[in-house]
């Protein structure tokens, strides 16, 4: 019976520590055969030279199996044995000051570098006998990896501890609690190791956030700047000696409690539609966020097609996954898979392609929609946008060289003749100055033109005016009956008499009673500004100015006469406008009609200086 609970207990213990063990006979048959179950791989124990350790036995690392206090009463004894380094032959330990037994737990108090090697611990009685190997490397201290130059040299590699931001967490040195078990007192120094800045600190820190309460440290508010490497220096009493052992804490921060800890998918979005081309390599990108949870946040995250793993395609040849970390935030990772699918078919737009994440506490899964790219001809759509950008200069160049004639076209085409809207009977009233040089233009070249080529009726004062009538009324009656006021421009319109004056005040106090008349400037010589154009412009008068220029404006297809019909009425042809006989009789009839407005002008002829300051 106690056999069979032997074997039971080895083979528990071999399937919870994944040793096979080694069965041997001793050579001499009066020795008991013990049960080797080879080296402990768990964890290699590293002591720093000149500091203080120990080697637990293995075999007591399940209590269930073999517990300390049960197996003495049992009859079992522990010894310990040792391989130098080189050698197979295992010797006895030889108890010491130095090198001492207590419990499952042998002391090196301190190590020296020839206490490297393999130490066997060995329980056994009368009937049985078991034993396991574990490795114990003493390292010096300028073998030692340090982050800086001013950290001290830790054997072991440092702890992992993770405190959320804004929250607190105590820090215990690590291996503490086996000298609190042999009922020993130590004292504890801390020191902080900034990886960032690379600076060190001993405790107190420079402000109260962390304090040292006993021999733990107490995190009061964590912050980013409080990560990094924290050192414990232990120092105590055994057998009459002072010993010491440092450990090494790596503090890291991260999201608080309170933070989601469940996974989601970032990319892509629930109705985001990949374009993809056939017969090429298509990626497909998925991206999420892996909240880390303590202490060995775990994750997976893969790419299902048609609901199975890549592995079980009949076609997986063609497909192949990559995962890398493109962000992390104080431990929360964001993590990028690609999946990669090689010449592309139409009938895999018919697969079900689906993107799925999870960690410790959730899951989540989002499917990719897929939909075929219309390839449009590109021979034929860069021609035709070549063609279209050239239709289009073409265009601009035609418009900015031949605007003046498109708009006189438009305008025979689509425009309005004024003769069937209102009831006036001159197309254009001449303003110009008498006993000048520009009369002779007005008279020979400006009229003979409007008259003879373009068909407007003309109207001129000197020429048009009846015997015997009075100025004012006459000046005031054409203008009001004109469609259009043509001035003159020229260096003496405005001193060459007062009847150039007198019609163009005509025609702006025409304006002012609601009139509708438009003026046309004519500038046959350069001059300055006058005062009565800014008058015309301040009453708000339709203004165009069109330029005499000399010999290039003879000619009837110049733009000087293109520019000056787009500012006339609208004519088509030619046309004789009535005899002399019907023009007489119009103006008797619209001379009764104009007599209101002669008060507002009839002084100006008592003082021509007068008009020319009002308009000034």
């Amino acid at each position: 019976m106690a056999a069979f609970i032997f074997t039971f207990f080895f083979f528990v213990l071999s399937a919870l520590d994944g040793i096979r063990p080694d069965v041997k006979q001793s050579a001499e048959p009066t020795e008991l055969m013990c049960d080797n179950w080879g080296e402990y791989r768990e964890g290699e124990v590293s002591i720093l030279e000149g500091e203080a350790g120990w080697l637990s036995c293995p075999l007591f690392s399940h209590p269930t199996v073999y517990n300390y206090t049960s197996t003495q009463s049992a009859g079992h004894n522990l010894f310990w044995y040792r391989t130098l380094e080189g050698h197979d032959l295992e010797q006895p330990i030889v108890y010491s000051w130095r090198l001492s037994k207590e419990r499952e737990r042998l002391w090196l108090q301190p190590a020296v570098s020839n206490d490297s090697g393999l130490y066997i611990c060995m329980l056994r009685n009368k009937s049985s006998c078991t034993k396991i190997t574990r490795r114990l490397t003493v390292r010096h201290k300028e073998d030692v990896d340090r982050a800086t130059d001013c950290d001290p040299p830790v054997a072991m590699a440092p702890t992992d501890v993770y405190i959320p931001l804004q929250e607190g967490k105590t820090l215990d040195c690590p291996d503490l609690d086996i000298l609190k078990m042999s009922e020993i007192k130590p004292t504890v120094n801390w020191s902080h190791v900034d990886l960032s800045s690379q600076r060190c600190v001993r405790y107190p820190f420079w402000n109260s956030q962390r304090e040292q309460r006993g021999t733990s440290l107490q995190f009061h508010v964590m912050l980013a700047s409080y990560e990094g490497l924290y050192y414990c220096t232990v120092q105590f009493q055994r057998g009459g000696r002072k010993l010491q052992f440092t450990r090494s804490i790596n503090v890291s921060a991260i999201h608080p409690t309170r933070v989601s800890k469940l996974v989601s998918i970032l990319s892509p979005s629930q109705d985001q539609v990949f374009t993809i081309k056939a017969a090429s390599e298509v990626r497909l990108v998925c991206r999420a966020l892996f909240p880390f949870i303590p202490p060995n946040s775990s994750w997976d995250m893969w790419w299902t097609v048609g609901g199975n793993v890549l592995e079980e395609l009949p076609d997986r040849h063609r497909f192949s996954q990559s995962i890398k970390e493109v962000k992390n935030d104080f431990k929360d990772q964001t993590m990028e898979s690609v999946l990669r699918i090689q010449d592309f078919q139409s009938e895999d737009l018919r697969r079900e392609f689906n993107c799925s994440v999870k960690n410790k506490i959730s899951f989540e899964t989002r499917r990719v929609h897929l939909e075929e790219e219309v390839l449009l001809p590109s021979m034929e759509l860069g021609c035709g946008l070549g063609v279209t950008l050239v239709l289009m200069l073409l265009l601009f160049v035609v418009y900015h060289v031949f605007w003046l004639e498109l708009l006189l076209l438009y305008r025979s085409w689509f425009g309005t003749d004024e003769r069937h809207t209102d009831e006036k009977e001159f197309d254009v009233y001449i303003s110009y100055a008498r006993n000048s040089e520009e009369e002779q233009f007005v008279l020979s070249t400006l009229r003979s033109v409007l008259e003879n080529e373009l068909g407007y009726s003309v109207c001129i004062f000197d020429r048009d005016s009846l015997p015997g009538g009075t100025i004012t009324d006459e000046t005031l009656s054409f203008v009001a009956r004109s469609r259009r006021l043509l001035v003159v421009v020229s260096p003496g319109y405005a001193s060459q008499g007062s009847q150039a004056l007198l019609e163009l005040k005509a025609g702006i106090d025409g304006m002012a009673l609601g009139g509708h008349l438009q003026v046309i400037l004519v500038q046959y010589k350069p001059v300055q500004r006058q005062g009565w154009v800014r008058e015309l412009r301040s009453a708000r008068v339709a203004l165009a100015v069109v330029r005499w220029q000399g010999d290039k404006s003879r000619e009837l297809t110049s733009r000087f006469w293109k520019r000056l019909r787009l500012e006339l009425p609208v004519r088509r042809a030619s046309s004789s406008e009535g005899s002399s006989k019907d023009k007489a009789l119009m103006r008797l009839t619209s001379q009764n009609s104009t007599n209101s407005q002669t008060g507002l002008i009839s002084n100006t002829l008592k003082d021509p200086q007068k008009v020319f300051n009002s308009a000034a």
